[in-house]
């Protein structure tokens, strides 16, 4: 029979995709796909609990694979040049702790190939709702289900405070049907992070130098050039020192504008700033909210709202895209959604734009000239 599941993990979190064989025998690998960090990630503690109770313990290995070109759904030079150069920092620090990091260039077919030249005996892979990611893990699970039936293979859902299969079962209606679920399991969920358990050491094969500077000029040739901003720098650090920092931290300093100037665009000041971290997985949006409700008593209202939209309003996308096959299309809007855009498909408008004069900020509102100026 399969071994026991560790516990430092929430079993809800965990989906066995495949038992694999009796023990853990060969490494384990931590597929990171979309929570791109080393703390506060129960992917990487399951994985590294999974090497540890392993007998003796086994080794720990990250792999991190890029969508081949175009990949990221269209990302444009600004995402990339975020996600890559918070990569870079991300192979550093793994590296600093031991653990080898190996970036597949050519994409998630390229995995199955590593995982048996390092004699894999378990994947674990974090959790995207997206139709591609979830495409590509079932490939992989198939290709290395055809000659490792032993090979266990498991998902964590470490992006969701509450794990979005766990928070419901169904495509939610709104916020209000999903916040009720959410909040009878928060506490359940919403707890302190344990440590990390001790794996054994790499003595196996060492990932490829990368030369980052090179993958990001390649990248960036081919990308959008939507170019980089200079106020925000991707990583872990970075992340932290926006919601904690002594100097201009969310939480230490602006919390308290957020309830009343987080939709006034006169007021950026008021915004948390920490939307492309959570996106990239820099940050844990659990550990934003344990630090938010650490610092209720400061601003009641607005860690209040914070917490509506980091948990309840971020976590129902995914209840969306997770439950909703045609997520990305309009034939997946609500159908009281569709039926307003049939109904008025033949209302008078006052102004037709073309795409070039939208894209140009060639239209007669000030207000939306401004905003495609500040944009582009």
């Amino acid at each position: 029979m399969p071994p026991a599941i560790p516990s430092l993990v929430h079993p809800s979190r965990v989906r066995i995709l495949h038992p694999g064989g009796s023990h853990i025998h060969g490494p384990v690998v931590y597929w990171m796909l979309r929570d791109q960090r080393l703390a506060d990630n129960w992917a990487l503690l399951h994985a590294a609990e999974l090497a540890a109770a392993s007998t003796p313990a086994a080794p720990l290995a990250i792999a991190f694979t890029l969508f081949p070109r175009p990949f990221l759904l269209g990302a444009h030079l600004r995402q990339l040049g975020f996600l890559l150069r918070g990569l870079r920092r991300l192979a550093a620090d793994a590296h600093a702790r031991g653990l080898p990091f190996f970036l597949l260039e050519g994409g998630p077919a390229e995995l199955p190939s590593l995982v048996r030249r390092l004699g894999a005996s378990a994947l674990v892979a974090d959790f995207s709702p997206l139709r591609p990611v979830r495409e590509a893990l079932d490939a992989v699970v198939q290709e290395l289900l055809r000659d490792a039936a032993n090979m266990a293979v498991h998902q964590v859902d470490a992006h969701n405070v509450v794990p979005v299969w766990t928070a419901s079962g169904k495509l939610e209606y709104s916020a209000k049907t999903f916040r009720s679920k959410v909040n009878k399991v928060i506490n359940e969920y919403l707890v302190e992070y344990p440590e990390v358990p001790q794996w054994a050491p790499w003595c196996m094969e060492q990932p490829k130098s990368v030369d980052w500077d090179a993958l990001i000029n390649s990248i960036f040739s081919e990308a959008e050039n939507v170019p980089e901003i200079n106020w925000c720098e991707p990583g872990e650090s970075s992340a932290m020192e926006v919601l904690l920092g002594s100097k201009d931290g969310f939480l230490t300093k602006r919390i308290k504008n957020y309830d009343t100037g987080r939709n006034d665009p006169t007021k950026p000041h008021a915004l948390s700033c920490l939307s492309p971290y959570l996106h990239f997985g820099h940050i844990s949006a659990q550990r934003c909210a344990l630090e938010a409700k650490k610092r209720r008593h400061l601003s009641p209202k607005s860690v209040d709202t914070f917490l509506e939209e980091l948990i309840i309003r971020r976590e129902l996308a995914d209840n969306f895209c997770y439950y909703q096959p045609q997520y990305d299309s309009l034939a997946g809007a609500w159908e009281w959604a569709r039926k307003t855009l049939t109904d008025h498909t033949g209302d008078k408008r006052e102004h037709i734009y073309t795409r070039e004069q939208l894209e140009n900020a060639k239209t007669s509102d000030p207000v939306c000239i401004s905003i495609f100026l500040v944009l582009y």
